[in-house]
Parts: C-alpha cells; structure tokens; sequence
C-alpha cells in the first residue's frame, strides 16, 4: 500500500507540471519527459531577406539639413567679496564657446537616413564668479557615409570620400566677456559684461554618390541585379516577374590573389532621365564615381543596338563624356531563343567587345569577371603614369 501511494504522489506532481506547459497526461503515463524544452520557442536560424521596398526604408541618397551652431555663453559681472577684503575687485569669468557642428564621413555608415532635419549644437555655460569659466560646448557630429557631398545652394562645399574626414559645417559663438576682462588701470571697478554671440546658421544639401569601381548600367528588367547576384556577393532583391530596383547595391568580387572589385548595381534608367523623368537624376549621380561602366543590355529586346544608343545618350545629357569612360558591353539573357541571331546583328552594329552571357544560369559569367579584372587593372597602371 505505501509503494502505490508514493507513485500516486508522483503521479500526480507529474501532472502538475505538465499542466503549466499547457500538457494533458494520463495518470498511468510512464517515462514520459519534462524537460524545459517541451515549453521552449523554436528558433529560426535562417534570416529572411528584405523586400526591395522594405530595402528603401533604410537607405536615403539624399538629406537637407539646417544646422545652428551654439551659441556662446553670458560673461558673468561680479565683484570678490570677503571678509577684511572690501575691495576685491572684480571677479566675472568668461562664458564658454559654443559647440560647432561637424559632418565626419564614416565607413560603417552606408545610408543618410539617421541623418535628420535639424540640427542644434550645444550652447556654451556662462562665467561665473570667482573668475570662473563657462564650458565650452561638445561639438555635434554627423556621421554620413563615404562618397557623400555636401553642398549649399546647389554649389559643391566638400567631398567626402576618405574614412575619419571631418568638416566643419558651422563653428559655434565665442563666449561673452565677463567683467573682470575690461579691468584695467583706468576702471577699476568694471561693470560691463557681454553676452556671448549666437552661433552660425547653414542650409545644407547631403548628397550620397556609391562609391564603386564599376557600375552596371541598363534600362529596367535588363537583369542587372541578377547578375550583381552571379558575380557577387551581393543580394539585391529578385523575381519572377518585371520589376525595378529602388536603390543601388554594391557587390564586391573577390579574386585569388586577394584582390577585390566593387561592383554597383544602378537603378534602371528610363528615357529622359537628365531630364529628371521618374527618379533619372537621383539615379544618375551615382555614375559619377564609377571609374568604368558595365552596359547591360536585353539582347532579348526588339532592337537593343538602339537601347545602347539611348543610354549613351542619357549619360552624355547628364555629363558630358561620361559614356566615353571605359566601358564594356554585356549581352544578357542569352538562355532565351532569337538571342544568338540579335548578338550577331548587335556585334556589327558596335565596335566595341560584347560578353554574351546569361545571369539566370551563370552561363560565360566567368568571361565578364576576367574582364572586369583588366579593366580594373588597366584604371590602376593609368593613374600610377599620372
């Protein structure tokens, strides 16, 4: 009888247990386990990718700022007063400065969008007796990624483009006087004190330019982010069905002798984009930067001789020269049918090399990774002659 009333016990502990988990068991269950991980959460491991419009969210090519420095801080008026000491004489120190604003380009940063509106810097304390000092106002800093530039009423101010860089946008008010500063033998007994002056004020345009060695360059659904994909490591957002990319990526390839070549993949161009048609000049300044371009073209497309054309033109209208730079052509989508016989009418149409290839399988992508090695190197030996 006491073995079978200990089993009830534990029986019915079991039970109780199992009930909090939100279990149910029967009284002669056996063996069965309570381990904490029957209450658990599953993890997932993998992490999902972005949507292209969750994408655009985090990244922003473009700010417009208003910063006002701090200003300065009050000069303090005051005499020193202590016992057996009538005439101590003046004693009011100095305000503080106040603090600039700086804009410092910062590697780790890849987007403008903790970039915000206004900006206010700290203003400086105010003296204080006993010739005591204001502080000095901590200077603000804005960190924008590499490649950005700042301009003020469409002028370029700065560049950006090396990590730690600093500019100072605007400089904080110099501290008032207090008066112990107007002492001197003919007043004695100053009464004067200035308040501190009011710091600079500055409208300012942030604009982010992609900092890559190459860039690809086509008209939407040419398969550009695709074969950012092949090429890269890089995972722009794709799909089955025609679409544009909202923002550009940035991909590096990798090489064995450690070397490494970024490639961007620009949003689609559409006609009339120096005209600013659709997003054509937030797209097209980040052109700029790429040493050497990447025309990718639908060789499945009725005539794309003429969207060569129209590209080149679209640059030359935005900057000029700017398709002159060096520059190779890509023939993609090869896996569908009639493109063999539009590459052959393409290659006699232009002069210069044409790399048929197909992003969807990979077929002759390694053809366009060795000859974006040359191009590389051949930009490398051009500025080690200058």
């Amino acid at each position: 009888m006491r073995v079978k009333h200990e089993t009830s016990v534990k029986d019915c502990r079991r039970s109780r247990v199992l009930a909090v988990c939100g279990l149910r068991v029967s009284r002669g269950a056996r063996g069965f386990s309570t381990d904490r991980v029957l209450c658990a959460k599953t993890r997932r491991d993998s992490k999902r990718e972005l949507s292209e419009k969750k994408l655009t969210r985090y990244f922003v090519d473009y700010r417009r700022v208003r910063l006002v420095a701090g200003a300065g801080g009050k000069g303090a008026c005051s005499f020193h007063s202590e016992p057996r000491k009538e005439w101590g004489g003046p004693d009011g120190g100095n305000g503080g400065d106040g603090g600039s604003i700086i804009i410092k380009a910062d590697r780790v940063i890849k987007s403008l969008a903790q970039v915000v509106s206004i900006y206010q810097g700290q203003n400086g304390q105010s003296g204080g007796s006993k010739n005591c000092y204001g502080r000095n106002g901590c200077p603000t800093f804005i960190k924008v990624p590499l490649g950005t530039i700042v301009k003020e009423q469409g002028e370029t101010i700065v560049d950006l483009s090396d990590h730690g860089q600093e500019f100072v946008a605007v400089f904080g008010g110099t501290g008032g006087k207090g008066n112990r500063f107007f002492l001197s033998n003919e007043n004695r007994a100053p009464m004067t004190a200035t308040p501190g002056e009011v710091g600079e004020e500055r409208i300012l345009q942030l604009e982010l330019r992609t900092m890559a060695h190459a860039g690809l360059v086509g008209f939407p659904n040419a398969g550009k982010s695709s074969l950012l994909r092949a090429i890269s490591n890089a995972k722009p957002a794709v799909a089955a069905y025609p679409f544009t990319t909202l923002h550009p990526h940035v991909g590096i390839v990798n090489y064995r002798d450690h070397e490494q070549v970024a490639v961007a993949d620009i949003p689609g161009i559409i006609r009339g984009a120096h005209l600013n048609r659709g997003l054509g000049l937030s797209f097209l300044r980040h052109i700029e930067r790429c040493r050497f371009l990447l025309f990718v073209l639908d060789i499945s497309s009725a005539e794309p001789w003429t969207e060569l054309e129209h590209l080149r033109y679209e640059l030359d209208q935005y900057e000029p020269d700017l398709s002159q730079r060096p520059h190779a052509i890509i023939a993609n989508k090869m896996d569908l049918p009639e493109s063999k016989e539009k590459l052959q009418t393409l290659r006699g149409r232009v002069e210069q090399r044409v790399i048929p290839l197909s992003a969807l399988t990979g077929e002759n992508t390694e053809e366009l990774i060795l000859h974006l090695r040359e191009l590389y190197d051949g930009q490398l030996h051009g500025q080690d002659d200058r």
